[in-house]
């Protein structure tokens, strides 16, 4: 299974708007201004802006981000449960 980010609000429910395969992608999706995603990766000091205003932002709003497990790519999705539906159609 791949692994992806998201935000916890202050309730505990996810929030699918800011689903992303990186923390930083998430934290680029929630910080109002716009970061660079190559500087973030070899300035560390514009990473540290990110990261302070970032953590203004969970902090503000009480969220956290976390990380959530997605179902693979090629598995398909499921209506509902297909084995109840197969032994009725056998009875």
């Amino acid at each position: 299974m791949a692994a992806a980010w998201t935000v916890k609000d202050n309730n505990g429910q996810l929030m699918d708007r800011f689903i992303a395969p990186s923390r930083t992608e998430v934290g680029r999706k929630v910080v109002p201004a716009r970061y660079d995603a190559f500087r973030l990766q070899v300035s560390a000091s514009y990473r540290e802006l990110f990261d302070r205003a970032l953590a203004g932002v969970l902090e503000r709003e009480r969220w956290q981000i976390v990380r959530i497990k997605s179902r693979p790519r090629h598995a398909p999705v499921q209506a509902g449960n297909q084995g109840e539906l197969c032994a009725a159609a056998l009875s």
